[in-house]
């Protein structure tokens, strides 16, 4: 495999690019692998690629039904922030950003990591005190968080709707300098180059049909490219994980499955350096601009289950409301394209890293809003469950019976129902 650097980039453009290696292999599946994860997007390739580089297990296949990262991988706003506040969502999302920090040296591919502040915006005294609560904890495990005043805002961000008849009048903001966006193809395409080098099979258009158990344990998966069978078997799977679940005869999860819509305008000139948020009034809503120059936002879910990839109209008007009522310069862009991810909404809004009942079988599910960010974590410690059968401590509670223990890991506050976590 090409090493990437600034030498083979000048090279190669004397010699009319003809000295680029193929980035990743197209095998056809082997029958037999130690692991399988069910799943080609940005967590299962990034689990893949952990299982290899830290644990040395590369007899590893990612089995994915169309092509990489065309799930949810492809379909977000691709932020990047470690803002979480509660036990075991704190340290996880902090590692994440710090792997993010490394991630184009790690994987020897620019994933175009740009920390460009994460602002939110704060419109009333109990939301600026919620917010200093908040990034107080940052502060003290080790992050970074600011707290800005409305004249700092002001200095910073010269152009939000600050006027007295404003929807949404605004006193400040909670900020994160670390945080900021990446290009999620490029992600993708890292990970898959970077796992595929260490001899993981990446297998393409290859759609699970079946899982067959026996004794407590998968013993093989039907798949639209041939049996594979795998010593160990990890889903990743995103909104789809309820129909492997079932597939697996292992009934319902506490999950549902929600559209979440995300839009893109056409090309403006530099508008906008950081990632600005903001949810008041049953509003919400978040921006960023692209490095082609579309803003690229989003909002709410749909509120009602689909597994569609589609958009629709009362969303639309919902989003391009909230965008005019704190970027009023935004009135007259035109939208370029919108599309929905499928995204697997658990009851408290946490995630699940854990084992099931299943003896060799493994979940990575329920990231919510927070699957994009969390990639690189979520592929380190998914593939340190698979490798040791044991879950991370600081994971102890990401597991399927926490509702039954009665905890909830609800960073909203809004209760277990995954409607109220949009």
């Amino acid at each position: 495999m090409t090493r990437y650097n600034a030498w083979t980039v000048f090279w190669n453009g004397l010699t009319g690019q003809k000295g680029w290696d193929r980035a990743w292999r197209d095998p056809e599946p082997r029958t037999d692998y130690e692991v399988v994860i069910v799943g080609g997007g940005l967590h299962g390739l990034a689990t893949a690629y952990y299982l290899a580089r830290n644990h040395g297990i590369t007899n590893v296949a990612v089995v994915e039904k169309g092509w990489l990262g065309g799930g949810n991988g492809g379909r977000n706003t691709t932020i990047v922030r470690s803002n979480y506040m509660l036990p075991g969502n704190r340290q996880f999302y902090e590692h994440s950003l710090k792997l993010w920090e490394n991630l184009s040296h790690d994987l020897n591919y620019n994933v175009m990591f740009s920390q460009r502040s994460h602002v939110t915006l704060l419109h009333s005294p109990a939301a600026r005190d919620a917010a200093a609560r908040r990034y107080n904890t940052l502060r003290l495990t080790g992050s970074d968080a600011e707290m800005w005043d409305l004249e700092t805002l002001k200095r910073e961000i010269p152009h939000l709707n600050y006027g007295p008849d404003a929807r949404f009048p605004i006193i400040g903001a909670a900020v994160q300098k670390r945080a900021g966006t990446a290009r999620h193809d490029a992600v993708a395409w890292g990970y898959a180059r970077g796992a595929d080098s260490r001899g993981v099979d990446i297998l393409q258009n290859c759609e699970v049909t079946g899982v067959r158990s026996q004794d407590g344990r998968v013993t093989e998966l039907e798949t639209t490219r041939g049996t594979i069978r795998g010593q160990k078997v990890g889903f990743a799977v995103a909104g789809n994980t309820s129909r492997l679940w079932q597939m697996a005869g292992l009934g319902n999860l506490p999950i549902e499955t929600h559209k979440l819509q995300a839009f893109v305008s056409e090309p403006l000139k530099p508008l906008l350096d950081q990632v600005v948020v903001f949810g008041v009034g049953g509003a919400h809503f978040y921006i960023s601009q692209s490095d082609k120059g579309g803003m690229v936002f989003g909002g709410d879910l749909d509120w009602y289950k689909s597994y569609a990839q589609r958009g629709n109209l009362p969303i639309v008007q919902d989003v391009a409301e909230c965008a005019t009522s704190i970027l009023p310069c935004l009135g007259r862009v035109r939208l370029l394209r919108h599309w929905a991810g499928v995204m697997d909404m658990s009851m408290d809004g946490t995630f699940f890293l854990c084992k099931t009942p299943l003896d060799n079988l493994y979940l990575n599910a329920g990231w919510n809003y927070g699957g994009f960010k969390a990639s690189p974590a979520s592929g380190w410690y998914f593939a340190d469950l698979i490798a040791n059968d044991r879950p991370d401590p600081i994971l102890a509670d990401h597991d399927l019976t926490r509702f039954e223990r009665g905890v909830n890991i609800d960073e909203r506050g809004a209760g277990p129902d995954p409607k109220l976590h949009g």
